[in-house]
């Protein structure tokens, strides 16, 4: 091979990498707990990680937004409710912080946090839910929601149904 065709493919393949990694997809990894039933989502908030156990061995992994801190919070929960371009309005909380924020988004809007898709969370006011701002994504950038790129909840809203188990760790 000659140098100019080992430097043009070392370039295309350094391009294909970077490509890849700014637009990460979910993959199948393995996993070694039996302590969660496959359908189970699994949120490790320290790796910023979202896990969906397929079986005792696998697992499909995205990559996720997490609380700030401070505004954390671990336990079980199960998904309550699932919306495609939700409306949003801000909880007290992120009002109270941004007071001039409107009271409710439009689904659909640029503007709005919840990007294509959510999948809110039984017991309190958290989602599991997209976003417009993917920059955003594997960072501690949210109130307690987990924060998903707009693709990748598309695939994980496609998966699970209402009822199925949240775990959230720290």
């Amino acid at each position: 091979m000659s140098l100019r065709i080992a430097v043009a493919a070392a370039t295309i393949g350094v391009t294909l990498l970077a490509t890849n990694a700014a637009q990460a997809r979910p993959e199948v990894v393995g996993v070694r707990s039996s302590e969660y039933s496959p359908g189970t989502i699994v949120v490790k908030t320290s790796e910023r990680r979202l896990y969906l156990i397929l079986d005792d061995g696998h697992a499909v992994r995205y990559p996720v937004g997490v609380g700030k801190y401070g505004k954390q919070w671990s336990g079980t929960t199960q998904i309550s409710g699932k919306y495609r371009n939700p409306a949003w309005a801000p909880p007290a909380e992120v009002k109270r912080d941004k007071p001039d924020i409107p009271d409710l988004i439009p689904g659909g809007s640029p503007r709005n946090p919840m990007g294509v898709a959510a999948m809110t969370l039984a017991g309190g006011e958290y989602a599991i839910h997209g976003t417009n701002m993917p920059g955003s994504v594997g960072g501690f950038v949210s109130y307690g929601c987990i924060r998903m790129l707009n693709p990748d909840i598309t695939d994980l809203y496609e998966r699970v149904s209402i009822g199925t188990t949240v775990v959230v760790t720290r």
